[in-house]
């Protein structure tokens, strides 16, 4: 394992992305679980309507275009960071391809009464954007949009 992963508190890219190998080498000691691991599976391979969104870097998918939800009245914003960096962004209700790190914060965050964590690529580290939080458990990601592109 390298110095970096030492230094994210927590994240793994294992923990969002698990190969085939992983499944063979459960099979033995719990049965029941390759069956549901199964029925997962044959649910990802029916067709969908959804245009899912990749990492533009190693095409990881990390959400859909169907996740997409209004927060602060917009589906995008565009906010600048204290360096003066600007991105604009993309709200979701759920990006299965990412992990967040870090502790929470909301120092500088640029929605009211949310916290925010650093969010990353599950598979190959890409800063993608940001994972907020509020107390009342509400939560979002905030993608860069330009990080991201279409499956098709």
């Amino acid at each position: 394992m390298s110095f970096f992963f030492y230094m994210i508190d927590g994240f793994h890219p294992t923990d969002f992305y698990c190969p085939d190998i992983f499944k063979y080498d459960q099979e033995d000691k719990n049965p029941e679980a390759i069956r549901d691991l199964n029925w997962i599976e044959e649910e990802e391979e029916k067709p969908r309507n959804e245009k899912a969104l990749l990492c533009r870097q190693c095409l990881l998918t990390i959400t859909n275009r169907s996740e997409l939800i209004e927060v602060a009245g917009a589906y995008e914003h565009t906010f600048a960071n204290p360096q003066g960096v600007v991105f604009q962004i993309g709200c979701f209700g759920s990006a299965k391809g990412c992990g967040h790190v870090g502790p929470a914060t909301e120092e500088w965050s640029w929605f009211k009464g949310f916290r925010w964590q650093v969010v990353l690529c599950g598979m190959c580290l890409t800063h993608l954007g940001w994972y907020y939080t509020s107390k009342s458990m509400n939560s979002f990601h905030g993608l860069i949009l330009d990080r991201l592109i279409d499956s098709s």
